[in-house]
Protein backbone atom coordinates (compact mmCIF):
# COMPACT_ATOMS: atom_id res chain seq x y z
CA UNK A 1 0.00 0.00 0.00
CA UNK A 2 1.52 3.37 -1.07
CA UNK A 3 0.92 7.02 -0.06
CA UNK A 4 -2.68 8.05 -0.71
CA UNK A 5 -3.41 9.90 -4.48
CA UNK A 6 -1.89 13.18 -4.89
CA UNK A 7 -4.21 16.28 -3.95
CA UNK A 8 -4.56 19.95 -4.43
CA UNK A 9 -5.68 22.54 -1.27
CA UNK A 10 -9.11 22.91 -1.14
CA UNK A 11 -8.48 26.88 -0.04
CA UNK A 12 -5.25 28.28 1.09
CA UNK A 13 -4.23 31.82 2.84
CA UNK A 14 -1.38 34.27 4.38
CA UNK A 15 -2.59 34.54 8.59
CA UNK A 16 -1.20 37.43 10.02
CA UNK A 17 0.55 36.06 13.23
CA UNK A 18 2.08 39.05 14.49
CA UNK A 19 5.32 40.64 14.10
CA UNK A 20 5.56 41.57 11.10
CA UNK A 21 4.94 38.05 9.99
CA UNK A 22 2.82 35.81 7.55
CA UNK A 23 2.56 32.43 7.59
CA UNK A 24 1.27 29.88 4.92
CA UNK A 25 -1.43 27.81 5.48
CA UNK A 26 -3.62 25.30 3.12
CA UNK A 27 -6.58 22.66 3.84
CA UNK A 28 -7.14 19.96 2.09
CA UNK A 29 -9.13 16.75 1.80
CA UNK A 30 -12.85 16.61 3.43
CA UNK A 31 -13.74 19.91 4.77
CA UNK A 32 -16.45 17.99 7.53
CA UNK A 33 -13.49 15.45 7.83
CA UNK A 34 -11.31 15.06 10.94
CA UNK A 35 -9.48 17.58 11.63
CA UNK A 36 -5.18 16.75 11.07
CA UNK A 37 -2.29 19.35 10.93
CA UNK A 38 1.32 18.66 9.96
CA UNK A 39 4.28 19.54 10.89
CA UNK A 40 7.32 19.90 8.55
CA UNK A 41 11.24 19.46 9.26
CA UNK A 42 13.66 21.71 9.83
CA UNK A 43 13.31 23.60 11.62
CA UNK A 44 13.22 25.79 8.40
CA UNK A 45 11.86 23.31 5.96
CA UNK A 46 8.64 23.23 4.25
CA UNK A 47 5.38 21.58 3.78
CA UNK A 48 5.54 19.81 0.61
CA UNK A 49 2.55 18.37 -1.50
CA UNK A 50 4.49 14.82 -0.73
CA UNK A 51 2.87 15.41 3.14
CA UNK A 52 -0.36 15.54 1.94
CA UNK A 53 -0.67 12.31 1.06
CA UNK A 54 -0.59 10.77 4.99
CA UNK A 55 -3.98 10.98 5.04
CA UNK A 56 -6.96 9.19 3.68
CA UNK A 57 -8.51 12.99 1.73
CA UNK A 58 -12.12 11.38 2.32
CA UNK A 59 -11.54 10.91 6.12
CA UNK A 60 -9.44 13.98 6.82
CA UNK A 61 -9.60 17.81 6.89
CA UNK A 62 -5.99 18.20 6.52
CA UNK A 63 -4.38 21.39 7.58
CA UNK A 64 -0.60 22.20 6.15
CA UNK A 65 1.25 25.24 6.59
CA UNK A 66 5.14 26.88 6.35
CA UNK A 67 6.18 27.83 9.86
CA UNK A 68 8.01 31.56 10.60
CA UNK A 69 10.63 32.80 7.86
CA UNK A 70 10.32 29.15 5.64
CA UNK A 71 8.37 28.20 2.47
CA UNK A 72 5.83 30.65 1.51
CA UNK A 73 5.57 32.46 5.21
CA UNK A 74 6.77 35.78 4.89
CA UNK A 75 9.43 37.34 5.32
CA UNK A 76 11.78 34.27 4.57
CA UNK A 77 14.70 33.42 6.86
CA UNK A 78 16.98 33.61 3.80
CA UNK A 79 16.86 37.49 3.65
CA UNK A 80 19.55 39.20 5.75
CA UNK A 81 17.05 41.26 7.10
CA UNK A 82 14.55 38.86 8.52
CA UNK A 83 14.43 39.66 12.38
CA UNK A 84 15.11 36.31 13.79
CA UNK A 85 14.32 37.06 17.35
CA UNK A 86 10.72 36.73 17.04
CA UNK A 87 10.99 33.13 15.44
CA UNK A 88 11.33 30.62 18.41
CA UNK A 89 9.23 27.56 19.40
CA UNK A 90 6.94 29.21 21.91
CA UNK A 91 5.84 31.74 18.68
CA UNK A 92 5.88 28.36 16.35
CA UNK A 93 2.89 27.37 19.00
CA UNK A 94 1.47 30.65 19.20
CA UNK A 95 0.85 30.68 15.55
CA UNK A 96 -0.69 27.05 15.30
CA UNK A 97 -3.28 28.61 17.87
CA UNK A 98 -3.74 31.16 15.98
CA UNK A 99 -4.57 29.07 12.96
CA UNK A 100 -6.70 26.72 14.43
CA UNK A 101 -8.56 29.56 15.86
CA UNK A 102 -8.79 30.84 12.18
CA UNK A 103 -9.82 27.85 10.87
CA UNK A 104 -12.74 27.20 13.48
CA UNK A 105 -11.40 23.81 14.26
CA UNK A 106 -11.75 22.31 18.29
CA UNK A 107 -8.99 19.75 18.30
CA UNK A 108 -6.83 18.23 15.91
CA UNK A 109 -4.49 15.21 14.87
CA UNK A 110 -1.04 16.05 15.22
CA UNK A 111 1.51 14.97 12.77
CA UNK A 112 4.86 15.88 12.36
CA UNK A 113 8.30 14.59 11.01
CA UNK A 114 12.00 15.15 12.37
CA UNK A 115 11.98 18.76 13.61
CA UNK A 116 8.41 19.05 13.28
CA UNK A 117 7.65 16.03 15.73
CA UNK A 118 9.68 17.66 18.77
CA UNK A 119 7.51 20.91 18.23
CA UNK A 120 4.31 18.55 17.85
CA UNK A 121 5.20 17.20 20.91
CA UNK A 122 6.07 20.50 23.17
CA UNK A 123 2.85 21.69 21.53
CA UNK A 124 0.69 18.31 23.10
CA UNK A 125 2.64 18.60 26.44
CA UNK A 126 1.38 22.62 26.65
CA UNK A 127 -2.35 22.31 24.73
CA UNK A 128 -2.85 19.10 25.52
CA UNK A 129 -6.64 20.06 25.57
CA UNK A 130 -6.65 20.57 21.84
CA UNK A 131 -4.48 17.09 20.60
CA UNK A 132 -6.19 14.00 19.40
CA UNK A 133 -3.87 11.79 18.43
CA UNK A 134 0.48 12.35 17.88
CA UNK A 135 1.61 10.58 14.59
CA UNK A 136 5.08 11.21 14.51
CA UNK A 137 8.45 10.11 12.91
CA UNK A 138 12.03 10.48 12.04
CA UNK A 139 11.80 11.41 16.14
CA UNK A 140 13.42 14.55 17.43
CA UNK A 141 13.12 16.09 21.04
CA UNK A 142 15.42 19.31 20.71
CA UNK A 143 17.83 18.37 22.92
CA UNK A 144 21.31 19.36 23.65
CA UNK A 145 22.63 16.23 23.37
CA UNK A 146 20.82 15.73 20.32
CA UNK A 147 22.46 18.66 18.76
CA UNK A 148 26.08 17.61 19.71
CA UNK A 149 25.36 14.58 17.91
CA UNK A 150 24.58 15.68 14.73
CA UNK A 151 27.30 18.66 15.08
CA UNK A 152 30.22 16.55 16.36
CA UNK A 153 29.69 13.09 18.08
CA UNK A 154 28.85 11.62 14.35
CA UNK A 155 32.57 13.00 13.23
CA UNK A 156 33.68 9.94 14.53
CA UNK A 157 31.58 8.30 11.49
CA UNK A 158 31.91 11.36 8.77
CA UNK A 159 35.70 12.13 9.61
CA UNK A 160 36.26 13.68 6.36
CA UNK A 161 33.14 15.23 6.11
CA UNK A 162 33.39 16.58 9.29
CA UNK A 163 36.66 17.84 8.83
CA UNK A 164 34.93 20.06 5.89
CA UNK A 165 32.65 21.25 8.43
CA UNK A 166 35.12 22.16 10.98
CA UNK A 167 37.50 23.92 8.09
CA UNK A 168 34.55 26.57 7.55
CA UNK A 169 34.51 27.46 10.97
CA UNK A 170 37.38 30.47 12.75
CA UNK A 171 40.00 28.12 14.62
CA UNK A 172 38.41 29.27 18.44
CA UNK A 173 34.92 28.37 17.38
CA UNK A 174 35.65 24.75 17.22
CA UNK A 175 35.38 23.47 20.33
CA UNK A 176 31.98 25.04 21.48
CA UNK A 177 28.54 25.23 20.25
CA UNK A 178 29.14 24.32 16.50
CA UNK A 179 25.50 25.36 15.38
CA UNK A 180 25.73 28.31 17.56
CA UNK A 181 29.14 29.04 15.63
CA UNK A 182 27.33 28.74 12.27
CA UNK A 183 24.80 31.04 12.95
CA UNK A 184 27.20 33.84 13.69
CA UNK A 185 28.77 33.18 10.25
CA UNK A 186 25.19 33.16 8.93
CA UNK A 187 24.20 36.70 10.72
CA UNK A 188 27.84 38.30 8.88
CA UNK A 189 27.15 41.40 6.95
CA UNK A 190 28.98 39.92 4.26
CA UNK A 191 27.25 37.95 1.59
CA UNK A 192 29.80 35.32 0.66
CA UNK A 193 30.73 34.77 4.06
CA UNK A 194 26.97 33.97 4.52
CA UNK A 195 26.96 31.90 1.64
CA UNK A 196 30.13 29.42 2.00
CA UNK A 197 28.52 28.67 5.85
CA UNK A 198 25.30 27.88 4.45
CA UNK A 199 26.44 25.17 1.86
CA UNK A 200 29.00 23.96 4.08
CA UNK A 201 26.28 23.54 6.88
CA UNK A 202 24.10 21.14 4.30
CA UNK A 203 26.98 19.61 2.83
CA UNK A 204 27.58 18.71 6.42
CA UNK A 205 23.46 17.62 6.88
CA UNK A 206 23.42 15.40 3.42
CA UNK A 207 26.45 14.01 4.36
CA UNK A 208 25.46 12.45 8.01
CA UNK A 209 21.25 12.13 6.80
CA UNK A 210 20.77 10.12 3.75
CA UNK A 211 17.96 11.27 2.31
CA UNK A 212 15.80 10.69 -1.15
CA UNK A 213 17.37 12.73 -4.38
CA UNK A 214 14.43 15.24 -4.42
CA UNK A 215 15.26 15.92 -0.68
CA UNK A 216 18.90 16.40 -1.77
CA UNK A 217 18.47 18.66 -4.81
CA UNK A 218 16.29 21.13 -2.68
CA UNK A 219 19.50 22.17 -1.22
CA UNK A 220 20.85 23.40 -4.45
CA UNK A 221 18.78 26.28 -4.26
CA UNK A 222 20.28 28.97 -2.55
CA UNK A 223 17.69 30.67 -1.33
CA UNK A 224 16.45 27.82 0.52
CA UNK A 225 19.76 26.51 1.09
CA UNK A 226 20.09 29.53 3.23
CA UNK A 227 16.92 30.19 4.64
CA UNK A 228 17.62 26.43 6.00
CA UNK A 229 20.76 26.95 7.43
CA UNK A 230 19.70 30.08 9.32
CA UNK A 231 16.99 28.47 10.75
CA UNK A 232 18.59 25.47 11.63
CA UNK A 233 21.09 26.94 13.36
CA UNK A 234 19.48 29.81 15.07
CA UNK A 235 17.15 27.11 16.84
CA UNK A 236 20.01 24.22 17.28
CA UNK A 237 22.62 26.93 18.65
CA UNK A 238 19.71 28.14 20.92
CA UNK A 239 18.54 25.02 22.62
CA UNK A 240 15.40 24.97 20.12
CA UNK A 241 14.21 27.80 22.71
CA UNK A 242 12.83 25.13 25.04
CA UNK A 243 14.72 26.89 28.38
CA UNK A 244 15.39 23.24 30.04
CA UNK A 245 18.95 23.41 30.84
CA UNK A 246 19.94 20.23 30.26
CA UNK A 247 21.54 17.75 27.67
CA UNK A 248 18.32 15.48 28.46
CA UNK A 249 15.96 17.91 27.24
CA UNK A 250 12.29 19.25 28.75
CA UNK A 251 10.42 17.30 26.24
CA UNK A 252 11.73 13.46 27.18
CA UNK A 253 11.41 15.46 31.19
CA UNK A 254 7.90 16.15 30.33
CA UNK A 255 6.79 13.01 28.53
CA UNK A 256 4.40 12.43 31.57
CA UNK A 257 2.29 15.44 30.30
CA UNK A 258 1.27 13.35 27.15
CA UNK A 259 -0.61 10.79 29.68
CA UNK A 260 -4.03 10.04 27.76
CA UNK A 261 -3.20 11.47 23.95
CA UNK A 262 -2.60 8.03 21.97
CA UNK A 263 0.58 8.46 19.29
CA UNK A 264 2.02 6.52 17.11
CA UNK A 265 6.36 6.90 16.68
CA UNK A 266 7.74 5.40 13.49
CA UNK A 267 11.16 5.30 13.58
CA UNK A 268 14.03 3.74 11.16
CA UNK A 269 16.62 1.30 12.71
CA UNK A 270 19.17 3.20 11.42
CA UNK A 271 19.03 6.63 11.95
CA UNK A 272 21.31 8.18 14.01
CA UNK A 273 19.22 9.77 16.30
CA UNK A 274 18.80 6.15 17.92
CA UNK A 275 22.15 6.25 19.13
CA UNK A 276 20.90 8.31 22.36
CA UNK A 277 18.10 5.78 22.57
CA UNK A 278 16.09 8.93 23.06
CA UNK A 279 12.51 7.77 21.26
CA UNK A 280 12.82 4.45 22.88
CA UNK A 281 12.99 6.48 26.30
CA UNK A 282 9.98 8.76 24.93
CA UNK A 283 7.97 5.41 24.44
CA UNK A 284 8.46 3.96 27.52
CA UNK A 285 7.47 6.91 29.44
CA UNK A 286 4.37 7.68 27.05
CA UNK A 287 2.06 4.57 27.95
CA UNK A 288 -0.03 5.61 25.47
CA UNK A 289 2.45 5.28 22.66
CA UNK A 290 3.33 2.53 20.13
CA UNK A 291 6.38 2.14 18.43
CA UNK A 292 6.91 0.99 14.84
CA UNK A 293 10.31 -0.02 14.41
CA UNK A 294 11.16 -0.20 10.40
CA UNK A 295 14.31 -2.50 9.54
CA UNK A 296 17.17 -1.18 7.57
CA UNK A 297 15.79 2.72 7.38
CA UNK A 298 17.52 5.67 8.15
CA UNK A 299 16.01 9.20 9.13
CA UNK A 300 13.58 8.82 6.38
CA UNK A 301 11.87 5.18 6.61
CA UNK A 302 11.04 5.18 3.32
CA UNK A 303 8.14 2.62 1.44
CA UNK A 304 7.70 0.50 5.05
CA UNK A 305 7.54 3.89 6.88
CA UNK A 306 5.41 5.25 5.26
CA UNK A 307 2.88 1.72 5.07
CA UNK A 308 3.20 2.55 9.34
CA UNK A 309 2.32 6.03 8.90
CA UNK A 310 -0.77 5.32 6.83
CA UNK A 311 -1.93 2.69 8.94
CA UNK A 312 -1.46 4.60 11.96
CA UNK A 313 -3.72 7.69 10.67
CA UNK A 314 -6.46 5.27 9.33
CA UNK A 315 -6.59 3.56 12.48
CA UNK A 316 -7.58 7.45 14.69
CA UNK A 317 -9.54 8.45 11.40
CA UNK A 318 -11.83 5.28 13.05
CA UNK A 319 -11.28 6.24 16.26
CA UNK A 320 -14.12 8.54 18.31
CA UNK A 321 -12.51 11.20 20.89
CA UNK A 322 -15.80 12.46 21.87
CA UNK A 323 -14.99 15.63 20.48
Amino acid sequence: MGRYPEIEPYDHGMLDVGDGNRVYWETCGNPHGRPALVLHGGPGSRASPGLRRYFDPAAYRIVLLDQRGAGRSLPRASAPDTDMSVNTTAHLMADLELLRAHLGIERWLVWGVSWGSALGLRYAQTHPGVVTELVLTGVATGSDAEVALLTRGLGNIFPEAHERFLAELPPDERDGNLAAAYHRLLESPDAAVRERAARAWTDWETAIIPAPPGSVARFRDPEFRMGFARTVTHYWGNDHFLGDGNDEGVILRDAHLLRGIPGTLVQGSLDFGNLLGIVWRLHHAWPDSELVVVDEAGHDAGAAGDEALIAATDKYARRDTGA
